[in-house]
């Protein structure tokens, strides 16, 4: 993992390191577009745990579950077998109930997608929007404001 913030008066990103398999492609070696939403979602999960919000302690202490409310991807350029692709993720709004990212996928200098997702908290049993914990809240805004 490689947990990097920006210089003060940026807003923070998270970086995560990854790797491009077999099983993240098609016949080409080309990766297929609907893996570029899990490496998304790894480095979301990553960055939430390194603020100390595992989400199976958070689904099980607190009763709230993340989701998925909307996610829109831009395609730029193809990562490929054995690509080291460095996705990083910004907070650019940390609501009652729900969390919005940006993120980009990038090899070397190179931007290869970039999403924005919106992310609902939800309780565990009845899947009705839920305030974020208190505590996985002052975790990312202490990581957002961090120097």
């Amino acid at each position: 993992m490689n947990d990097q913030r920006s210089k003060p008066g940026v807003t923070a990103r998270f970086q995560w390191q990854i790797r491009v398999y077999f099983e993240d492609t098609d016949t080409g070696g080309v990766v297929f577009y609907v893996n570029y939403l899990k490496f998304f979602e790894r480095a979301r999960t990553e960055l939430l745990r390194a603020c100390g919000a595992d989400q199976s302690a958070v689904a099980q202490n607190d009763g709230v579950l993340f989701v998925v409310r909307s996610t829109a991807v831009n395609y730029l350029s193809p990562a490929r077998l054995d690509d080291l692709l460095m996705v990083e993720v910004t907070i650019t709004r940390l609501g009652r109930a729900s969390i919005d990212f940006e993120q980009s996928i990038r090899r070397g200098d190179t931007v290869l997608a970039q999403s924005s997702t919106k992310v609902g908290c939800v309780g565990r049993d009845s899947f009705r929007p839920a305030e974020l914990p208190a505590p996985v809240r002052h975790a990312l805004e202490a990581w957002r404001h961090a120097e």
